[in-house]
């Protein structure tokens, strides 16, 4: 833990995720969410790989809190109504299947995950090329339900 306080790249990177928080907009805002998540999920496969058993409860203990006080707390299922159930189900699904791929030392549950996550990032990303202008995506997200107002 020490050495990541002293490491400059680490601490470039924090400062650059803070920045990109502070301008970003909702949509923005889970893409960062997402690439986070898949960030945590690969760490935690190579520290699953090298044997780093408290860095990989760590990582998939950092993906499931991206998953779940994250991606899917900003749903808005009132608005979002079936879409948003479903997508809130399969984060359930998610948080679940790293708890078990944690236990069981499962690598290829976090490709599972990863491929789930890159998927709706996939999606996600073309709701945002559909509309012109930034604030437009956040309008169109709010209107769909996939987050909240």
């Amino acid at each position: 833990m020490f050495a990541v306080k002293n490491n400059p790249i680490a601490a470039y990177q924090r400062v650059g995720v803070e920045t990109g928080v502070g301008s970003a907009d909702p949509h923005k805002l889970i893409v960062m969410l997402f690439e986070g998540a898949r960030l945590a999920v690969a760490e935690a496969a190579l520290f699953m790989q090298q044997k780093e058993i408290a860095m990989k409860g760590k990582s998939i203990s950092k993906a499931i809190m991206i998953i779940d006080h994250g991606l899917k707390a900003s749903l808005d299922i009132k608005a979002g109504g079936e879409m948003a159930e479903q997508l809130a189900a399969l984060y359930d699904y998610m948080t679940h299947r790293l708890s078990v791929a944690n236990l069981h030392n499962d690598v290829r549950i976090l490709e599972e995950i990863d491929h789930l996550l890159a998927d709706l990032q996939s999606a996600w990303n073309a709701i945002g090329t559909t509309q012109s202008a930034p604030t437009d995506n956040a309008q169109s997200d709010k209107r769909l339900g996939l987050i909240k107002a």
